[in-house]
């Protein structure tokens, strides 16, 4: 994620195998590739709480009854550093019922090492007992589908690859959506027609989604797939932010 501004440039050369990573004030990364970085530079664990987990209506929506299996499935475009979903176990686990489970699946192009998620998460001592959770348990080499149960009542899955081909060949059933690609006029892949109707068709009726984006094209993908689109105010000072549901 990134500061989001509102840059007309586009990455357009050849994607390396990894990224190269800048370090900016000791403990926050920067893409070199995509020329940004990972999340908001005010606090990125504040913006996850106002964007992501308020946009979905979270952790309120954890209290209401759910399927008879009784699993929230969360999914989230660019897991990147893991700080979006650190901070959602850090709140699940405070709001979640004894016989509920969350399953947050992330999908990611270039899944960072542990040693660079460690470094990176560092920066908020609110999660440290989820960080040093994610970093003991993840793999030396992450690439495949990265499974991990850091709780009886929570799973992690990382699907590394192509977002358009893990979400494609995703489950149905998405409660709730974490639109958290780079900025799109650095990443428009992650933004496309295609795949916000792929996220759509996922989705379970009545399935919300967040994201930092603002952008016109952002707004009329996500409203050509079928989504209901809201404007709501950014955060830290940024004008506006994109809410929105599946009817049903």
């Amino acid at each position: 994620m990134s500061d989001r501004d509102p840059d007309t440039s586009a990455n357009k050369g050849q994607m390396p195998e990894t990224q190269t990573l800048d370090w900016n004030d000791g403990d926050m990364p920067y893409s070199r590739e995509f020329g940004d970085h990972f999340y908001c530079r005010t606090d990125g664990r504040l913006e996850c709480g106002h964007v992501f987990l308020s946009g979905n209506g979270l952790p309120d929506r954890w209290a209401q009854p759910k399927s008879p299996n009784g699993d929230f499935l969360i999914g989230e475009l660019g897991f990147g550093t893991g700080l979006n979903f650190c901070e959602t176990w850090r709140q699940w686990k405070l709001y979640r019922k004894p016989d509920s489970r969350l399953h947050f699946m992330s999908f990611e192009l270039y899944p960072m090492s542990g040693q660079d998620i460690d470094r990176a998460l560092s920066h908020w001592p609110e999660i440290k007992a989820e960080r040093e959770a994610l970093v003991a348990a993840w793999p030396a080499e992450p690439f495949g589908i990265i499974e991990i149960a850091v709780d009886e009542q929570t799973r992690l899955s990382v699907v590394c690859g192509p977002a358009l081909e893990g979400v494609s060949a995703a489950p149905s059933g998405f409660d709730a959506w974490y639109l958290d690609g780079f900025a799109p006029s650095r990443n428009p892949d992650m933004w496309s027609p295609e795949l916000m109707r792929t996220i759509h068709h996922k989705t379970a009726a009545g399935g919300t989604f967040g994201t930092y984006a603002a952008a016109g094209f952002v707004r009329r993908n996500l409203q050509a797939a079928g989504f209901i689109v809201e404007r709501r105010p950014g955060f830290a000072g940024k004008r506006e932010m994109l809410c929105g549901r599946k009817p049903g």
